[in-house]
């Protein structure tokens, strides 16, 4: 925006300084071409007057005089003369045309004669034809280098005063983004200045009114969450505790501690989604070794409940990434592997991969389930949606993508889903790697 409205306010200035610039020259051309025709017209008179009157001895001196005080050159004219028009131009045009109206219409007015480049004006005496030669340069409106010069000065301004322009009106516009994407990656930035202009000070008000009820509506839900997770926490130990020393059926029981481990889990991750929206610090992270660190133990949890855990690791690779956001990307994506991609047993090979492509890091991890049909993709993000029958007749609340799509808004990455070639989902995240380390590690 602001490259835009310099450009079209510079554009603006620079035509008017094109338009200004011609009004200046037709108004000093006109003076300046009826002054000079005057001033030619009277120097051809008193030149024909001079010659006219002089003897034929004091000629010679009187055209040395011409000469050398007037720079008026009186030559002879010859039908064989080369003899090169006026140049089509409007100041040069106006003159020869008031000399013709002052000193007769069969006047020539010539721009070189015989190669010779000066101002040349035919009159007669007797019927002896002669040619009055002047300088250009006296008759010249102002000099092309000083207009080059006044011209310069003139864009260098403008386009100074543009800059300046556009900056002041786009100043608060670039805040006012600037604190728009620190909120949308959940960052709390400080109020904007209720200055300037009332449409500004109107807007940022506006924003700051917005901002502050954002605040406070976040505070309330998590408080709320909070609050509710200890109030159902609570009566659901009570209730496992009270099952465990029942006389209930041992299939019964497993059956209701099922129940209530789901219920557990939900909890848990209504409250994870809820710190999601809190912006971390982003230190240069080996994604490698801390991705290494949390897959050895998550198998030994995934032994456990008879789950398959392959990966294979890229060494090296560094994102800029707070470890703990990672760790919730990563165990969020096996967890929704583990609960969705699973056979008829309810068991789930799942592999993990991560590796470098073209200054990217690409994480991948894939299942064998049932996969999500194309339509679904796009809602698979949002909260609480958990897709088909196929995927999600396993239990979940559905917040897992929508908690990994929030971290992700906050690093940098990005997250797309896929078929996985043979059968299964593939769930690939995407981060910038880190050059400065790179970098570091090369030099």
């Amino acid at each position: 925006m602001f490259t835009r409205t310099f450009l079209l306010l510079a554009t603006l200035m620079l035509a008017c300084l094109a338009a200004w610039a011609e009004v200046f020259v037709i108004l000093e051309m006109e003076p300046r071409a009826i002054q000079n025709s005057k001033r030619i017209t009277t120097a051809v008179n008193l030149t024909r007057s001079a010659l006219a009157h002089a003897t034929r001895t004091d000629i010679p001196t009187l055209l040395d005089e011409l000469s050398l005080n007037e720079s008026l050159d009186v030559i002879a004219r010859s039908p064989t003369d080369i003899v090169e028009p006026i140049p089509d131009d409007r100041y040069w045009q106006k003159i020869a045309h008031m000399l013709k109206q002052h000193l007769g219409s069969d006047t020539i007015v010539a721009w070189t004669v015989n190669n010779r480049h000066d101002f040349w004006i035919s009159f007669s005496i007797d019927e002896k034809q002669y040619w009055l030669a002047m300088h250009r340069d006296d008759l010249e409106l102002s000099g092309d280098f000083e207009w080059i010069g006044w011209a310069v000065a003139a864009i260098v301004f403008s386009l100074i005063g543009a800059l300046i322009s556009v900056r002041y009106i786009n100043r608060p516009l670039s805040r006012l983004v600037h604190h728009t994407q620190q909120i949308s990656t959940g960052q709390s930035p400080p109020p904007l200045p209720e200055t300037g202009p009332r449409e500004i000070r109107q807007l940022n008000t506006s924003f700051n009114r917005m901002t502050e009820d954002w605040r406070q509506t976040e505070n309330d839900r998590e408080l709320m969450i909070a609050g509710i997770s200890h109030d159902l926490r609570t009566p659901l130990t009570r209730m496992r505790l009270e099952i465990e020393l029942s006389q209930m059926p041992e299939a019964s029981i497993q059956a209701i501690d099922q129940d209530l481990r789901q219920i557990d889990h939900t909890i848990d991750q209504l409250l994870e989604y809820s710190r999601a929206a809190k912006i971390q610090e982003r230190p240069s992270t080996d994604i490698s070794t801390a991705l290494e660190s949390l897959l050895s133990r998550e198998r030994l949890h995934t032994g456990l409940i008879h789950h398959e855990l392959t990966s294979r690791i890229q060494p090296n690779i560094h994102v800029r990434i707070d470890p703990v956001s990672f760790a919730r990307i990563v165990l969020n994506l096996i967890d929704n592997a583990y609960r969705y991609g699973g056979d008829d047993q309810g068991r789930s090979k799942v592999l993990v991969t991560l590796q470098a492509q073209a200054n990217k890091a690409v994480l991948e991890v894939s299942d064998r389930g049932a996969g999500i049909k194309p339509e679904d993709v796009s809602n698979v993000l949002r909260p609480f949606y958990r897709g088909d029958h196929a995927r999600s007749d396993s239990t979940g609340a559905g917040l897992g993508l929508a908690i990994i799509d929030r971290l992700l808004r906050q690093t940098e990455g990005s997250l797309s889903i896929n078929p996985r070639v043979g059968g299964g989902l593939t769930v690939s995240v995407l981060w910038p790697i880190d050059t400065s380390i790179v970098k570091n590690s090369t030099t």
